[in-house]
C-alpha cells in the first residue's frame, strides 16, 4: 500500500517510478514466507525476481498512455524513454526474472524449468514483435503471460524460498 501511494503521489512524475513497482512486487515473497508461524525471510532469487516483474510490469502497463501521461505532466521513467525503448526493455526486464528464477535457488533447472523459461521467452518476443498501433495493450498482455509463467516456475520452487 505505501508504495502505491508513494507512486500516486510522487514517484510517478519522477525517473524513480519503477521503484514502487519493484518495491511492491519484491514484498510479495515476504508476505509469504514471513506469515507462517516460524517466519524466515525470503531468498534473495525469489525477492529479486519478482522485484523485476514489478519492474517489467511498469514499463509494459504505460506503454498504451504515454500520449496521454506526457499531456497530463507524468513524467516517470517509461515516459521519458520513447516508447520502442519501453517495448522492447519491458520483455528483457522481464525475462532477467524468469533468468533469476532459473539460475538462483539450489539444483537443477530440469525439464519443467526450461520448458517454462522458453515459453516465457517466445510469449516475450511475440509480445514485443506484433505489430499494432501504439495504444496495443499486447506488450501488457505478453508481460501478464510472462509473469504468470514466472508464478508457475516459482511454485515448485516455494519450499526453497527460504
Amino acid at each position: 500500500m505505501v508504495a502505491g501511494w508513494t507512486y500516486n503521489l510522487w514517484l510517478k512524475h519522477t525517473v524513480l517510478s519503477p521503484l514502487p513497482y519493484a518495491a511492491g512486487f519484491a514484498s510479495l515473497p515476504a508476505f509469504v514466507t514471513l506469515g507462517p508461524p516460524a517466519p524466515v525471510w525470503p531468498a534473495w532469487w525469489a525477492t529479486t525476481a519478482a522485484a523485476l516483474l514489478g519492474v517489467g510490469a511498469h514499463l509494459s502497463n504505460v506503454l498504451p498512455d504515454i500520449e496521454d501521461d506526457l499531456a497530463t505532466g507524468v513524467r516517470g521513467l517509461p515516459q521519458r524513454l520513447d516508447r520502442r525503448t519501453c517495448r522492447w526493455l519491458a520483455p528483457v526486464v522481464m525475462l532477467t526474472a524468469v533468468g533469476v528464477l532459473a539460475a538462483g535457488p539450489p539444483g537443477t533447472v530440469g525439464a519443467t524449468g526450461w520448458a517454462l523459461t522458453g515459453a516465457a521467452v517466445a510469449v516475450a518476443v511475440a509480445g514485443t514483435a506484433v505489430r499494432s498501433g501504439p495504444r496495443s495493450r499486447w506488450p501488457f498482455r505478453a508481460a501478464i503471460v510472462v509473469a504468470g509463467i514466472a508464478v508457475a516456475r516459482l511454485l515448485p520452487l516455494a519450499p526453497d524460498m527460504t
